[in-house]
């Protein structure tokens, strides 16, 4: 499982032109699942995202959490994060779990998510979506369980 953290002025998501998902300071996170994923690897990473110390504090040190700021999160769904381009230039996708898998474990993680903070917002599983972002520093962090 790989969560792409970008921490956030604003970002939102779109689908069909209507924007179903906006956010302020905080993070936009797209999150790829692989098929070997299971809730554990995804409390594991969740875990991980919500104690993330990467906005700053009074002396502009990356010293304060999402919690510390009042901050939200938008969730997305993306596969692509488990794009293999090791041979050729079209990417092959065959890492990412089945939509079997991944939907369900998807709407895990937003649950779970919506338990430990206040304003969580999110695309819509496999939805042609459109992402809009404006990242904070920029600053993006990422967490593969692989590595964790």
């Amino acid at each position: 499982m790989k969560f792409v953290i970008q921490r956030t002025v604003e970002a939102s998501v779109e689908i069909d032109g209507t924007i179903v998902g906006k956010i302020g300071k905080g993070y936009l996170v797209l999150i790829g699942i692989c098929e070997s994923d299971t809730k554990e690897i995804a409390d594991k990473l969740i875990r991980k995202m919500i104690g993330l110390r990467i906005f700053d504090d009074e002396d502009g040190k990356t010293n304060l959490s999402l919690k510390d700021v009042d901050g939200e999160i938008l969730l997305v769904s993306q596969f692509t994060l488990y794009a293999n381009c090791k041979k050729g230039n079209r990417p092959s996708f065959i890492e990412a779990a089945k939509p079997a898998i991944s939907e369900p474990l998807y709407e895990y993680i937003v649950e779970e998510v919506a338990k430990q903070c206040e304003s969580v917002k999110s695309g819509e599983f496999g939805a042609d979506m459109k992402v809009s972002l404006i990242n904070d520093g920029p600053f993006t962090i990422v967490l593969d369980s692989k590595e964790l």
